[in-house]
């Protein structure tokens, strides 16, 4: 079958179209608006290629899925996480875990080429599309802060009770993990059930994510992105996923 090429005003086609490629290849072409990403997302697709490439959009079949019910932590992270909560109250813990307060530069360490990668998909157009998309709401960082310095983190997009996970990095051991758990905690206190992981990675399976049928994907996700979103502000999160306001320092 063809590849359909999207025009700017085109709609995309059914996710379920993408059957006869392995990694659920869909569609060409388009742009990166935010109202195309948000009917990209909505539907379970979204967009992955190489600089000096059209646009491809993806819908894999299965999608990796990580349920915040089956977080699974290794002995040494809950050890860890445990430290954490200790000392979350004192005026200027060693570790924090903010929210959006260094958006564009997690996303900049998340586009750097990894080792052994030629280069990187996050490409110039992404990051841009991505910091219009978080300026108007709705793409958010989570970033694991050691003694004053952004260790590690991620970023991903919340469409009403669903969030998407896009790409993380660390600077020091376990930062990108102390983030994803808390971001596990914060989503799941307000209702989300599953986080979507996109592809299956040993790392992502290794905390509990899983395959799942796209076709159960996708009607959790059409369900789930119509509900009212989630409260998001620039702040701090607590062990509980409760989110607050930054401390003096933090918020100079």
């Amino acid at each position: 079958m063809k590849l359909p090429w999207l025009a700017a005003d085109m709609p995309f086609p059914p996710a379920e179209f993408a059957l006869t490629d392995p990694d659920g290849l869909l569609a060409a072409g388009a742009d990166l608006s935010t109202p195309r990403l948000i009917q990209a997302y909505s539907n379970g697709i979204f967009p992955w290629y190489s600089e000096g490439e059209p646009i491809l959009w993806w819908s894999p079949d299965p999608r990796m899925v990580l349920a915040c019910r089956d977080f699974a932590p290794s002995h040494s992270l809950r050890k860890l996480l445990r430290q954490i909560a200790s000392h979350e109250h004192e005026a200027a813990p060693r570790i924090e875990v903010r929210v959006d307060t260094a958006f564009a530069t997690v996303m900049a360490h998340c586009a750097a080429p990894r080792d052994g990668q030629p280069g990187t998909w996050i490409t110039t157009a992404m990051r841009q599309a991505y910091l219009a998309w978080h300026q108007a709401g709705y793409v958010h960082s989570i970033e694991t802060w050691i003694d004053g310095e952004l260790a590690g983190g991620l970023y991903g997009i919340n469409l009403g009770r669903m969030f998407f996970g896009e790409s993380m990095f660390t600077l020091v051991p376990n930062a990108s993990k102390i983030a994803l758990a808390y971001l596990v905690r914060h989503v799941s206190a307000q209702g989300v059930q599953w986080i979507d992981c996109q592809q299956q990675t040993r790392h992502l399976a290794s905390l509990g994510a899983r395959p799942v049928p796209r076709s159960r994907f996708l009607e959790h996700v059409r369900a789930a992105a119509v509900q009212p979103p989630l409260a998001w502000a620039p702040g701090r999160l607590d062990s509980t996923g409760r989110l607050l306001p930054l401390a003096p320092a933090a918020s100079a």
